[in-house]
């Protein structure tokens, strides 16, 4: 049955942020075991962190990194389509994707209720920062900004550096989606933490809650947690409302499953009243296909 079909516009999403578990199997059997308790305390979409089956590798360059990779679809993904179907939810996986030698991918994976694997989001803005390495590792994405209809509503993921950009998020919106996953690893490291750390964490969250606002969505942020060489990953996993308001968020330093209740009837009487898609002035909006707006 398609959303669109469904007379309950609730849904309950699930977060799991954990620690890395020290290897790839361990960190698949982590998380589906996450999965499992999530769906059992009443999750129906449930997400996992940003390259959840490995470590954050990206923190230094090395080309054995690359074994990490793996196809999407793949094994991976045939491992949550079983879970999916079994339980009854949405499954969104967050995965290290090899699509060719020499081209990977940042990649996340939706697969739907029936288990059936629905399609891939490949990770578009790709950072580059000391202990972040991305652009040495990921081929920018190329599919675009993707919404998918899904048992329990439409939903698009966007992928960590994705969270700054308020364009990703609006061709979302404007795509459909009601739910705006984000699977992220984002940290302190140790030279920054003391003087920028809650400037830093209180950016990441701000942008995001407006991200919320400005597009009449849930926002559903997910962060790994613990320490990896040293990087601090800051967890605090949170579910924004279309507000803008908190309405859950995990702790710092300890593993979780984050559950929220969304409400699409209120989301959709929310956009009615705040009908910021109507009054965009799409005529006026040339210049954000530049590079920088110069003087002539």
């Amino acid at each position: 049955m398609s959303a669109a079909a469904s007379t309950d516009r609730n849904v309950r999403i699930g977060l799991i942020q954990v620690r890395e578990q020290g290897s790839a199997e361990a960190n698949l059997a982590t998380t589906i075991d996450k999965i499992r308790e999530a769906a059992a305390r009443g999750a129906q979409i449930i997400c996992t962190q940003e390259l959840f089956t490995s470590p954050y590798f990206c923190r230094t360059q090395d080309t054995e990194m690359f074994d990490l990779a793996e196809p999407v679809p793949g094994p991976t993904t045939d491992a949550l389509a079983v879970v999916a179907g079994e339980l009854g939810v949405v499954i969104i996986g967050s995965l290290f994707e090899r699509r060719a030698s020499g081209v990977y991918h940042n990649t996340a994976a939706v697969i739907d209720a029936d288990g059936s694997y629905l399609g891939k989001y490949r990770k578009m803005h790709i950072p580059q920062d000391p202990g972040f390495e991305e652009k040495f590792y990921f081929t920018p994405g190329d599919l675009g900004y993707k919404v998918w209809d899904t048992r329990f509503g439409k939903i698009a993921v966007l992928i960590c550096w994705d969270q700054w950009y308020p364009e990703a998020a609006r061709l979302a919106a404007l795509a459909g989606a009601e739910i705006l996953f984000y699977p992220t690893a984002i940290g302190w490291l140790p030279e920054e933490k003391a003087e920028l750390g809650a400037a830093q964490h209180t950016a990441w969250e701000t942008v995001q809650r407006g991200h919320a606002v400005a597009n009449g969505c849930y926002v559903a942020a997910v962060n790994r947690t613990g320490t990896e060489g040293e990087t601090e990953f800051w967890g605090q996993s949170f579910v924004s409302d279309f507000y803008g308001q908190v309405m859950e968020r995990a702790p710092v330093d300890a593993e979780a499953i984050l559950l929220a209740d969304c409400d699409l009837k209120a989301l959709e009487a929310m956009r009615r009243i705040w009908p910021f898609f109507r009054d965009r002035r799409i005529d006026s909006f040339s210049g954000l296909t530049r590079r920088m707006i110069d003087e002539d």
